[in-house]
C-alpha cells in the first residue's frame, strides 16, 4: 500500500518539476470530519511564483488555501492513506488513478492523458476582454474548467457576469467618478462572490484603478471561501466580511452594489447607499414580497389583478417604481432596465441611481409617491420609511 502511495506522490512531484501537472483530486474520505468530501488541487500563478491551490470540498461549503510545492507535497503525503483513500492525478503525459483498500491493498493504474496541454495560469489582460475565462477565481468558483472553458451549466452565470461588468463600466464612465484613480466599492449581499470578484478584477486589472472592494454577506462559510480565493488570487484589496445589510456600518463608498438582495433587503441596501452619499447605487431586486399583500385592487383593475401572476408583476413594478422615485427624491438620476435576458435569469431588473447636485422638487415627487400608494391602498414601503 505504501509503495503505491509513494509512487503516486512521486508522479505528482515529477509533474510539478516537469511542468506537466494539470490537476489532482483526492476522494474516498474516511477521516474525522463528517462533512469533508474531496480535496481538489490546481496550480495558480502568484507574485511569489506558482503555488498549489487546495480546494477542500465539504457537503455545504468549500474552503480554499494555497501552498508552495514543498508544503503542498507534505500535506498530500500526510492525508493519502490516512484520510483520503483514492487519488486521480492528471498530467499531460499520463493519468494516474490510485485506490487504497481497507485491508492494506492498493492499486495504481496509469492511462493515456485526458489533457494534452496544461491550463493557462495567467489572466488574459487584453483590453477588449473585460472578464477573461482564464481568470483563476472563475475556475475556483466552478464557472470555468481548468482549460478556461465555460461549463455547460454555468453559461447563464457567465453571461450575467460579463453583462454586469459591461454595464458597471459604462455607468462609471458616465458618472462623476470617471476620472478617479481610487475607488471604494461595497457589494451588499455578495453571496458566493461571482460579481464581486469580477468587479474587482475589472477595475483593478483591466482599468488599472486603485480599487478596494468589500463583499458583505450573512453566511460565514461564503465569507471564508471568498477570502480564501481572494488570497490565492492575490486580490489584496478585495475582502469579504460577515454582516447584515441593514446593520452594516457603511462609510466612504463610491459605488454600492446590491444584487438579488431578497425583499426589503434591497431597500436597506439602497438606503445605505443614499445615507453614505455613494456616487453610484446599482441594485438588482429580488422577491418583491412587501407590497403585494397590501395591494387593494382598484375597481378598474380588479378583473386583471385577481390573477396571481398579474398581481405579482404589478407588485414588482410598483415596488421598483417607488424605489426609483425615492432615489430621485434623494438626489439621484435613475434608470430602471432589464440588464440580462429572462432566458438567463428571472431576476433581471436593475435599478441604477447616479448622484447629482441639481435642485430636486421633492414636493412633486412626494405627491407622486403618495398618489400611487393611495390608488393601490399601499400603507408601508420600507425605503420610504427608512428615509423619513
Amino acid at each position: 500500500m505504501i509503495e503505491n502511495i509513494e509512487k503516486f506522490i512521486a508522479e505528482f512531484a515529477r509533474s510539478l518539476h516537469k511542468e506537466t501537472f494539470v490537476k489532482m483530486t483526492l476522494g474516498n474520505y474516511r477521516g474525522n470530519d463528517a462533512h469533508l468530501q474531496k480535496l481538489l488541487v490546481r496550480l495558480v500563478e502568484t507574485r511569489k511564483g506558482k503555488r498549489l491551490f487546495f480546494l477542500y470540498r465539504y457537503d455545504t461549503r468549500d474552503t480554499a488555501k494555497n501552498f508552495d510545492f514543498t508544503k503542498g507535497l507534505k500535506i498530500i503525503r500526510q492525508v493519502l492513506g490516512n484520510d483520503f483513500f483514492s487519488g486521480h492525478l492528471f498530467t499531460t503525459e499520463n493519468d494516474f488513478q490510485l485506490d487504497v483498500g481497507k485491508k492494506g491493498k492498493s492499486r495504481l493504474n496509469a492511462a493515456k492523458p485526458t489533457f494534452k496541454a496544461t491550463p493557462t495560469l495567467e489572466h488574459n489582460r487584453e483590453k477588449q476582454i473585460q472578464v477573461s475565462p482564464n481568470s483563476f477565481y472563475l475556475k475556483a468558483l466552478g464557472i470555468t474548467t481548468d482549460g478556461g472553458e465555460i461549463r455547460a451549466k454555468q453559461q447563464d452565470k457567465w453571461k450575467q457576469i460579463n453583462k454586469f461588468v459591461e454595464i458597471l463600466g459604462s455607468l462609471f464612465d458616465k458618472s462623476a467618478l470617471a476620472d478617479k484613480k481610487q475607488l471604494r466599492i461595497v457589494d451588499m449581499g455578495s453571496g458566493k462572490g461571482y460579481l464581486t470578484f469580477a468587479t474587482y478584477d475589472y477595475f483593478k486589472n483591466t482599468r488599472g484603478i486603485d480599487v478596494k472592494v468589500i463583499g458583505v454577506d450573512t453566511k460565514d462559510q461564503l465569507v471564508g471561501l471568498g477570502n480564501d480565493i481572494a488570497e490565492a488570487s492575490e486580490f489584496n484589496d478585495l475582502q469579504f466580511v460577515h454582516g447584515y445589510i441593514g446593520d452594516y456600518d457603511l462609510q466612504d463608498v463610491d459605488i454600492l452594489i446590491a444584487l438579488h438582495a431578497c425583499n426589503t433587503a434591497t431597500d436597506d441596501a439602497i438606503f445605505q447607499g443614499i445615507k453614505a452619499e455613494a456616487d453610484l447605487i446599482v441594485a438588482a431586486p429580488c422577491c418583491h414580497q412587501e407590497i403585494r399583500p397590501q395591494i387593494k385592487s382598484p375597481e378598474m383593475f380588479r378583473g386583471i389583478l385577481r390573477h396571481g401572476v398579474m398581481l405579482e408583476r404589478e407588485a414588482e413594478t410598483l415596488t421598483d417604481g417607488i424605489r426609483s422615485l425615492l432615489l430621485e427624491k434623494s438626489g439621484y438620476l435613475t434608470k430602471l432596465f432589464e440588464f440580462v435576458s429572462t432566458e438567463h435569469t428571472p431576476k433581471n431588473n436593475m435599478i441604477v441611481g447616479t448622484r447629482h447636485k441639481k435642485k430636486v422638487d421633492t414636493d412633486v415627487l412626494t405627491s407622486q409617491i403618495q398618489a400611487i400608494k393611495e390608488f393601490y391602498g399601499i400603507k408601508e414601503q420600507r425605503l420610504e420609511n427608512l428615509l423619513t
